[in-house]
């Protein structure tokens, strides 16, 4: 999300980089700049407007004209306006009810992804809330929506209301309620129904819905590819229904982000979660700081560990790290690895979330950095047997041209994999012999040594200096690397290999920001 926005500022702030001191020919030009590139990120052209002219005052007052880094000063104007734009600097949960069950209500377009947003919903209060979520389809029209639902709750782990044939839609709200009552639910989420297009039929249902149920939280779920549309849809909504927040779905797939950027601006509602791909656990909380550090290239860490937190299996997190204590890593490893890096969104999508990674993407394109290249990765590993796997010195010739076989590769790729393999466990080696005692705090960072680990990493402003996760390089301020990811470098903490990346290193999280911004400040 944001790709082209990203891109487009990041040249502005290049060129005006190379200047000490900016006149006022240089930020009218710079503004021009971000007014088009905002323009073609499909933002309505009154929020347009209106962010040009604050950021256009700012920059041509005292603050920038005094600064010793005049170009700093215009990034953090910009980013001030981002997240003023986005919905400020405190970002809004949830309204959950003091006294049980609290009922959130969906609302939306047909094929906005309504259903696929509860369930993802769903199982994020369940399993980060500790709540009791049921959740009651009353869409009669779509074939098979109720049974979707259903399939979701399974998935989630949650309860679903069950199916009785016939019922109208305001019937079925006031049988969740009472099912939500009398079970001592916590939630009930309520997917309505919508149609391909605004109609008075499909409001007027949603408006006696919202009357039975009285939801503590009714959410427009939005599709972001639908640009200028999905803020025409909300202001619609919005007119006719209490909305209470914005919910956008396919993120991944939106390269412009106009939607997002224009809805909160226009609606003056906030955007309160992001799904971020077809995974039932592909949901973020909306952070309009984060968001902010994104477009300017900033990356998302906070996010990342927030990620790595739901994602990673505490014990086995444990068990590996005993493992490489004593300086063992084999293939088999690596494709444990491999698959988290799918599990957490893949290359690309932790690519997006490290700062500085933008301005190099053309590059890590070309040298074949991507998910496709993983997915090889693991075909090969598991055309091995479970000998070679553990012992891959044994690996000649005749085994390399099998395994390319079963694989469809080229035995060169086998050869390279094998390679990135050997430098892993070189660089496991080299850390073992402090004793473990990394390891152990590696350990102790997944929930081995108690809870609070992961709160450790996400406060990483706090002064303490943070754990780092294996094959990463702490900055100059204590702050932790990430780990070196398989086929990006020769050592950990490298830029990727036969790449040349001045100044880029993923371990220094924390430098390049706009003065007074920190990514890393727990929300």
């Amino acid at each position: 999300m944001f790709e082209g926005l990203s891109e487009r500022l990041s040249g502005v702030f290049d060129r005006l980089s190379g200047r000490g001191v900016l006149s006022e020919k240089d930020i009218d030009e710079a503004m021009r700049e971000v007014r088009i590139a905002l323009l073609e990120a499909d933002v309505a052209l009154p929020v347009v407007r209106e962010f040009i002219d604050k950021a256009k005052v700012s920059a041509l007052g005292e603050a920038v004209i005094r600064s010793v880094k005049p170009t700093d000063q215009v990034i953090k104007i910009v980013y001030d306006g981002l997240v003023e734009m986005l919905g400020g600097e405190t970002a809004e949960p949830l309204r959950l009810a003091l006294n049980p069950p609290t009922v959130i209500m969906m609302a939306g377009l047909q094929g906005s992804g309504k259903t696929t947003m509860s369930g993802k919903l769903a199982l994020r209060l369940s399993k980060m809330e500790r709540k009791r979520v049921i959740m009651a389809s009353l869409d009669v029209r779509r074939p098979a929506a109720m049974e979707q639902l259903a399939v979701l709750g399974q998935q989630a782990g949650v309860d679903t209301l069950p199916i009785l044939p016939g019922q109208a839609p305001a019937d079925i709200a006031r049988r969740a309620l009472s099912a939500a009552r009398l079970g001592g639910f916590d939630v009930l989420i309520l997917d309505t129904a919508g149609r391909t297009t605004l109609d008075e039929a499909m409001m007027s249902e949603a408006a006696e819905i919202a009357r039975i149920a009285n939801p503590g939280e009714t959410l427009l779920v939005a599709d972001s590819l639908t640009g200028q549309d999905a803020v025409r849809t909300a202001k619609a909504f919005h007119e006719r229904l209490p909305l209470t927040g914005l919910v956008l779905t396919r993120t991944d797939g939106d390269a412009r982000g106009g939607a997002a950027l224009s809805m909160r601006a226009v609606t003056g509602l906030p955007i309160k979660f992001l799904g971020t791909g077809e995974r039932i656990e592909a949901l973020e909380t909306f952070d309009a700081r984060r968001v902010a550090g994104r477009i300017l290239g900033q990356g998302d860490v906070v996010a990342l560990v927030e990620r790595a937190a739901a994602d990673l299996d505490e014990a086995k997190a444990t068990a590996m790290a005993r493992k490489l204590a004593k300086g063992q890593f084999d293939l088999d490893d690596m494709a444990d690895q491999l698959a988290q890096m799918e599990k957490m969104g893949g290359m690309e999508g932790l690519m997006g979330m490290l700062p500085g990674v933008q301005k190099v993407k053309k590059q890590i394109a070309e040298a074949g950095v991507s998910d496709k290249m993983v997915r090889r990765q693991r075909a090969i590993i598991g055309s091995m047997t479970r000998k070679e796997r553990k012992k891959p010195d044994i690996l000649q010739a005749s085994r390399k041209r099998r395994i390319a076989a079963g694989a469809g590769v080229e035995v060169a790729e086998i050869n390279r994999l094998l390679k990135q393999h050997r430098q892993m466990q070189d660089a496991f080696k080299m850390m073992a012999r402090d004793g473990g005692k990394g390891f152990a705090r590696m350990a102790g960072l997944f929930g081995a040594g108690g809870p609070g680990g992961l709160d450790a990493l996400k406060a990483l402003g706090g002064g303490a200096k943070a754990p780092s996760l294996p094959g990463a390089t702490p900055d100059s301020n204590g702050l932790p690397g990430l780990p070196n990811l398989p086929g990006l470098g020769a050592k950990p903490g490298s830029p990727p290999a036969g790449l040349n990346l001045p100044g880029f290193n993923p371990g220094n999280l924390g430098r390049g920001l706009p003065p007074g911004v920190n990514p890393f400040k727990k929300p």
